[in-house]
C-alpha cells in the first residue's frame, strides 16, 4: 500500500474522558465490527478486569479503513500509572486525538499527555466529547483548550461517542489532516530495503507464544522472513504476521508504515523487549550487513519501577504455583518485574517492582483472577540512593554488584529499595529520596483544603495557576514515599471527587532518614523493616508495635514486641503468655505448697522463652498491613 494511504494515530485522554467509547464508535461506522457482533462497550477493552473497572489497562491497536485509506489506531489507558503504556503508543504514531470531556474540561492527566506528546514531536486534533450531556459546557472546555494548545476554534471537534454525533467528522479530520507515515528515505524499492521495525509491545498467546506488536519504518515484513532481534541477539522466523481487526488477522505482509503483529513462537518475552528492534538485511546483490546494535532504532524510555513491594503466597507451600504465575504474568505484563528472595522466618518471596499502586492492584488482582492465587502483598518502597563513605571498601564487597550505580576512587554511591540491603550507619554519609512533582487540579473552594494535605505530606509548594474563573491547578515537589499512601484517597475525600492528579519524578533530595526495624521475641522481622523520615518515625514505630500486639498469637511465655531505629530500641509493647491456674486443684492446702507450684511454673516458662520461637502467620501479617 502507499504510504499516502497510511494514517497512523492513538487517543489519548484523562482518565473516564471517553477513549474507549469513542473507538467503539469507529469501529462500528468503519466497518471493522457490526454493531450486533458488540458483546459489550470498549471492545477494545479485552481483559474481564478492565471492563469491570471501566478503566484501560493495556495499550490496544487497531486497523480500520476509512474512504480507501489505512487507519491504524492505538487505545491508550487514561490512568496516570499506565502512562508508560502511552509513551509506547506515543513513539509508534504521527499524530494523536485529544479527548477532553465537556463536562469535566482538562484535567491533570489531559496536561501530562499533551506534555508527553508535544515531546514526541506529535501534533495533536482536539476532540470535546459528551456534548450530549446537559451539564456539558462546550464554550468554557473550548477555550481552555485554546489556551493550552493554541489552536483556532474551527480545529475543535465538539462529538458525542455515546450517541454517535458528529464522529464522522473526526474520521474526515484524520483523513484530511494527518499526513503519511515517518518511515526511513530509501532510494531502494521497498520490497528489497533492510527491514527496521519497532517493538512497541509484546504479548504471550498461549497457542501463539510470544507476540510482537511493531511499527515499521522501513522494509517489509512477510510470513517465514528470518528476522532479528538487535539488542537481545535472538534470530527467530515470522511464523505469522498480520494486522488487528481487532483481533489478530494473518495478511500476506506488514507494509513499510504499518502497525502489526509478528508470531516469534518465543517462549520468553524477556527474548523479544519492548523496545526492540526487528531487522533483517536488505535484498541486494552483494555482501550483507550483519546484525549491529547501533542499527537499533531509538525506541521509548525504558521502564523503570517507581516502587517495590514483596509478594509473598499465603501459604508457604503454594511458592511453586506462584513462581509458576508469576512468570506466566511477566510475559502480558512487560512492566512487571521481580526478583526472588528468601529468609528463615518466612520462607520465600518475590520482590516486585510496580509502575505505581494501581499497577501493583491489577497485579495482586490478576493474580487471583487468571491463575487462582491469593498472595500477601508488603508496604510498598520507593528506592533511595545512599552515598557511601570513601574510606569503607570493605563495605562496598559485601553489598551485590547491582546495588552500586556510581563508584569512584572517593565515593560510591548504590541504590536501594529494600530496607534489608541498606548498609549500617557508620558506612555512609547521606541518604537521597525521590522527589516527585506533583500537579494537583481542584475547584477553587478546596484549595484550602488540598494545601493542608499536601502540607502534613513535607510538601515544596512551586506554583499556583488558574485553569479558569472556578479551577486551580497547584504544583508541589513532594516525596514519593508520600505518595504511596492514602495521599489519592484523601485528596479525593476532601475534594468531593472533584480533584485530579498527575505526577512525575524529578529528583533526589537529601534528608534525614532513619532505618526501622521490627523485633518479635528477639527476632528481627526483615519483611516489616522500613526507611521512614525522621520526623515521622515516632508516630510510625508506636502504632506498629500496638498494631502489633494484636495480630500476633500468644504463647505459652511473653513476647516483646519492639521497634529499633538504627539498632536503638525506641518502642515496645509486651504480650502476656498464657497463663494456666497450676493451683486450681489445691483448695484448703498450705500457701507454701502453692507457691511452689507458682515457682515451678514461672521456672519452667523462663526456660520456655530462652529457647521458644515465635512465627507470624500469613493472617496476622495481612491484618497488620490493613491497619
Amino acid at each position: 500500500m502507499n504510504l499516502d494511504q497510511i494514517k497512523n494515530f492513538c487517543i489519548i485522554a484523562h482518565i473516564d474522558h471517553g477513549k474507549s467509547t469513542l473507538a467503539d464508535r469507529l469501529l462500528e461506522i468503519t466497518g471493522t465490527i457490526d454493531k450486533r457482533d458488540m458483546k459489550h462497550g470498549q471492545m477494545l477493552d479485552t481483559m474481564e478486569l478492565e471492563q469491570e473497572r471501566g478503566i484501560t489497562i493495556k495499550l490496544q491497536p487497531v486497523r480500520m479503513m476509512w474512504k480507501g485509506l489505512q487507519f491504524n489506531i492505538i487505545d491508550t489507558p487514561g490512568h496516570v500509572d499506565f502512562q508508560y503504556e502511552v509513551s509506547r503508543s506515543l513513539a509508534s504514531v504521527e499524530w494523536c486525538l485529544l479527548i477532553v470531556d465537556a463536562t469535566q474540561g482538562i484535567e491533570a492527566q489531559t496536561l501530562s499527555n499533551v506534555y508527553l506528546a508535544m515531546e514526541n514531536d506529535l501534533d495533536i486534533i482536539p476532540v470535546i466529547n459528551k456534548i450530549d450531556l446537559p451539564a456539558a459546557d462546550v464554550e468554557r472546555v473550548s477555550e481552555e483548550i485554546i489556551n493550552l494548545l493554541g489552536c483556532d476554534l474551527s480545529d475543535i471537534i465538539p462529538i458525542s461517542a455515546k450517541t454517535g454525533e458528529n464522529v464522522e467528522a473526526v474520521l474526515d479530520a484524520v483523513l484530511e489532516r494527518i499526513p503519511k507515515p515517518v518511515v526511513f528515505e530509501s532510494s531502494i524499492e521497498v520490497e528489497k530495503q533492510e527491514l527496521k521495525a519497532l517493538v512497541f509491545d509484546s504479548q504471550y498467546d498461549p497457542y501463539r507464544w510470544v507476540v510482537s506488536y511493531v511499527k515499521v519504518f522501513s522494509g517489509q515484513i512477510k510470513k517465514w522472513d528470518s528476522l532479528h532481534f538487535l539488542n537481545t541477539g535472538k534470530k527467530i522466523e515470522a511464523l505469522d504476521v498480520g494486522y488487528f481487526a481487532p483481533g489478530y488477522t494473518s495478511a500476506p505482509l506488514i507494509d513499510n508504515g504499518s502497525v502489526g503483529y509478528v508470531v516469534t513462537w518465543l517462549k520468553s518475552i524477556q527474548d523479544a523487549k519492548v523496545g526492540d528492534t526487528l531487522w533483517k538485511p536488505a535484498n541486494i546483490e552483494g555482501p550483507k550487513d550483519k546484525p549491529s546494535k547501533e542499527k537499533a532504532i531509538e525506541g521509548f524510555k525504558k521502564v523503570t519501577p517507581f516502587i517495590y513491594a514483596w509478594v509473598f503466597p499465603v501459604a508457604t507451600d503454594e511458592y511453586p504455583q506462584l513462581a509458576d504465575a508469576m512468570e506466566k504474568l511477566m510475559l502480558n505484563d512487560s512492566a512487571l518485574q521481580k526478583e526472588t528472595e528468601a529468609s528463615a522466618a518466612l520462607g520465600q518471596w518475590f520482590r516486585c517492582g510496580f509502575l505505581w499502586l494501581l499497577h501493583l492492584d491489577i497485579v495482586k488482582e490478576r493474580l487471583f483472577r487468571e491463575f487462582d492465587m491469593d498472595v500477601i502483598m508488603t508496604a510498598p518502597q520507593v528506592t533511595y540512593k545512599i552515598r557511601m563513605y570513601g574510606d569503607k571498601k570493605s563495605e562496598y564487597s559485601r553489598l551485590a554488584p547491582e546495588l552500586i550505580e556510581h563508584e569512584t576512587k572517593t565515593k560510591t554511591i548504590i541504590s536501594v529499595s529494600n530496607p534489608e540491603d541498606l548498609p549500617s550507619r557508620d558506612t555512609f554519609e547521606i541518604i537521597s529520596e525521590p522527589i516527585a512533582k506533583i500537579e494537583l487540579i481542584t475547584p477553587l473552594e478546596h484549595v484550602w483544603a488540598m494545601m493542608q494535605l499536601a502540607q502534613e505530606r513535607r510538601w515544596v509548594f512551586k506554583n499556583q495557576q488558574f485553569i479558569d474563573q472556578g479551577r486551580v491547578m497547584l504544583t508541589y515537589e513532594l516525596p514519593m514515599n508520600e505518595l504511596i499512601g492514602d495521599f489519592y484517597d484523601e485528596m479525593k475525600s476532601l475534594s468531593s471527587g472533584y480533584a485530579s492528579l498527575n505526577y512525575e519524578f524529578l529528583k533526589y533530595n537529601e534528608d534525614k532518614l532513619v532505618k526501622l526495624d521490627i523485633f518479635i521475641a528477639g527476632e528481627r522481622i526483615a519483611a516489616l523493616s522500613l526507611i521512614c523520615h525522621d520526623s515521622q518515625a515516632r508516630f510510625i514505630w508506636g502504632k506498629i508495635t500496638k498494631n502489633l500486639k494484636e495480630v500476633v498469637p500468644r504463647a505459652q511465655f511473653s513476647i516483646a514486641i519492639q521497634a529499633s531505629v538504627w539498632s536503638n530500641v525506641v518502642a515496645r509493647e509486651t504480650l502476656s503468655a498464657f497463663r494456666k491456674d497450676v493451683t486450681a486443684g489445691l483448695y484448703g492446702w498450705d500457701v507454701s505448697r502453692k507457691n511452689k507450684l507458682l515457682d515451678k511454673q514461672k521456672k519452667g516458662k523462663k526456660k520456655m522463652k530462652q529457647f521458644g520461637k515465635v512465627s507470624l502467620p500469613s493472617e496476622a501479617f495481612v491484618n497488620l498491613l490493613k491497619k
